[in-house]
């Protein structure tokens, strides 16, 4: 029986053509193809609404053998069913003409590892304009059309990031709602820090509840990232609330956390809290960074709370911190502007006989203890002894001294201290 010659059974010529030459499309690109690979990749085609042929064909290309003719030619039909579904419509065009030198430097910097897919939404991001539309427009046509995976998206924000690029904010936002993406906590928690160094704190409060309102649960870090954030805006109150947000998780806080509220209380004035917390993170055998220290230590220093400066000075020690000439000038200082010379003049000892060299600001800081009980004939015979040393007062040290002479009207003295610091800097140049 002739089974061609029947009506029932007709081979469309059109079917045959096109099945033949993605064949042999594939074979000129990949020798050892064969039509019942598996290891293929199947990408279908759309036909025109007039077309004769009504059943779409699939057209299978090898996935490790693309060429770049053959991406053009499969995203042709997919970029229509893409920009119809815009308000605005976009079409994926390559970037070629009409760029800026400043634009071509930056796309010639992309590193050579990136893939094709990357490079290519970074060469649009570069380029982007206002004029051209929306830029998640482009970020959504990218993600239909090349189908990135999340190592894509990371690899695109990790360049953004690098090249510091206004439009960083603007993907990593966008990137949150792809499903490709797959977001999880921390790339919330990011986006806040993020924010947060730009200050922008109600875009940082804005990922924040869109975070909780997707089903993320709060943990300590972000919490944490918002309490370090109200801190540096000057917020007490609103970090506090994060702070105890943090205590209800039922978690040990660790080091940042207690870092971060007390940096909020140093910067409210109100290191004597800070100091508490400080005091809690010992019985618990937790150290802040020394970062936490200082700044503590400075607070301290600058109203001339000598006894604070001490207690904080202490704890720098027994947190195995070594003390460092900043450290002892802040503690030094302290004892200054309280008037207590005789200890501001025994913690710049104890800081010499450590090995640690005296600065201008350490001596300084003497001379303004014996200032304010106007012991002048201690202070001359303490520079005196260093100079013997051969350690030398600088610019800070002779400007209190002139200052000290001016108020008691020792005008000659003033200007024998003068021409004396103008020598021995001479001597030193030389």
């Amino acid at each position: 029986m002739n089974i061609l010659g029947t009506n029932r059974f007709c081979i469309d010529p059109t079917l045959i053509t096109v099945t033949y030459c993605s064949n042999l499309l594939c074979k000129i690109y990949n020798p050892n193809y064969s039509t019942t690979n598996n290891a293929t990749k199947s990408y279908r085609f759309q036909n025109k609404p007039n077309s004769l042929w009504k059943n779409p064909c699939d057209f299978d290309f090898h996935k490790r053998h693309f060429d770049s003719v053959l991406v053009r030619v499969s995203t042709e039909g997919i970029l229509q069913d893409v920009v119809d579904g815009n308000q605005k419509r976009f079409r994926w065009n390559e970037i070629r003409d009409g760029i800026t030198e400043e634009q071509k430097l930056a796309i010639s910097k992309l590193p050579f590892k990136m893939v094709k897919r990357c490079k290519a939404v970074m060469r649009q991001i570069i380029c982007f304009s206002e004029e051209k539309g929306r830029l998640c427009d482009v970020l959504g046509a990218w993600a239909k059309i090349m189908m990135p995976t999340r190592a894509d998206w990371l690899s695109v924000l990790k360049e953004l990031k690098n090249i510091d690029h206004p439009l960083y904010a603007e993907v990593a936002e966008h990137a949150l709602i792809e499903k490709s993406f797959e977001p999880n906590l921390r790339d919330y928690t990011k986006l806040v820090h993020h924010y947060s160094k730009e200050n922008q704190l109600e875009a940082a409060e804005n990922i924040f509840m869109l975070m909780k309102e997707r089903g993320f649960i709060c943990d300590q870090v972000i919490l944490t990232t918002m309490v370090h954030m109200y801190s540096k805006a000057g917020h007490l109150d609103r970090a506090e609330e994060y702070y105890e947000e943090i205590k209800l998780l039922g978690e040990p806080l660790d080091k940042r956390s207690y870092g971060s509220m007390i940096m909020a209380y140093i910067r409210a004035g109100m290191p004597e809290k800070g100091e508490s917390l400080l005091e809690e993170m010992y019985a618990q055998e937790i150290y802040a960074g020394s970062e936490v220290y200082k700044a503590l230590l400075r607070a301290y220093s600058g109203v001339g709370n000598a006894d604070g400066a001490q207690r904080v000075f202490d704890a720098i020690q027994l947190a195995g911190i070594i003390p460092d000439d900043k450290v002892c000038s802040l503690l030094i200082y302290a004892y200054g502007m309280a008037g207590q010379s005789q200890k501001a003049r025994i913690a710049f000892e104890n800081m010499r006989r450590v090995g640690i060299e005296p600065t201008d600001r350490c001596i300084s800081s003497v001379v303004v203890a014996y200032e304010k009980e106007n012991m002048l004939n201690t202070a001359l015979e303490f520079l005196m002894g260093l100079e013997k040393d051969g350690i030398m007062v600088e610019e800070e040290t002779s400007r209190i001294l002139a200052g000290w002479f001016r108020k008691l009207g020792v005008v000659e003295k003033v200007e024998l201290v003068l021409r004396d610091f103008a020598t021995s800097t001479s001597h030193q140049r030389s």
